[in-house]
């Protein structure tokens, strides 16, 4: 049976897929994704650059104000949580850092391409761009109809994926033409 559409565009039509297909299906890709091996990262030096292996020491050697930036980038999505029950956009960035977070180190390991800082980056531009395209043409950050904590999460969500976009499209423009050939 679907829902009916009160008029919010907001609001998806028919029910949300069930919270536990979600999860079975979250940890299956984790599975499969700690499963392949990171024979062509070694290659690599650590660190936070695109052809950079982005692991602890590369985490560590970080300047203080990426690593705040992380904890501001990872809260306001983990902050989504709160939202991806009622809403359907807190769904499409939830769901979004989820599966570059999980798939995109398989894809790059089938790929045979090394998981590189810069493979990252074209994670994000490819798994958060509908989330970001949905935050622009909806705007529910200035929608009155919507709740406040909901239009504050969603607009600190439009500005974080803006801001990364910025270090991510260059990180993945160096990573393509390095492996271009």
């Amino acid at each position: 049976m679907r829902a009916r559409n009160d008029g919010n565009p907001n609001r998806a039509i028919g029910r949300p897929a069930p919270i536990r297909t979600t999860f079975i299906a979250t940890a299956v890709v984790a599975l499969a994704t700690v499963s392949f091996s990171t024979a062509h990262a070694t290659e690599f030096e650590s660190g936070h650059g695109a052809l950079q292996v982005f692991d602890a020491d590369g985490m560590a050697s970080m300047p203080l104000w990426v690593k705040v930036w992380l904890a501001i980038m990872l809260g306001t999505f983990a902050s989504g949580l709160l939202f991806v029950w009622r809403q359907p956009l807190a769904r499409w960035a939830v769901g979004g850092i989820l599966t570059s977070f999980f798939v995109t180190p398989w894809i790059f390991r089938a790929l045979e391409l090394p998981y590189l800082s810069g493979a990252i980056a074209i994670g994000h531009i490819v798994f958060w761009t509908p989330a970001l395209l949905l935050l622009l043409l909806r705007r529910p950050f200035s929608n009155a109809r919507e709740g406040r904590w909901f239009r504050a999460w969603s607009g600190a969500m439009t500005a974080v994926i803006l801001f990364s976009f910025v270090f991510d499209i260059r990180d993945a423009a160096i990573y393509i033409e390095h492996f271009a050939g």
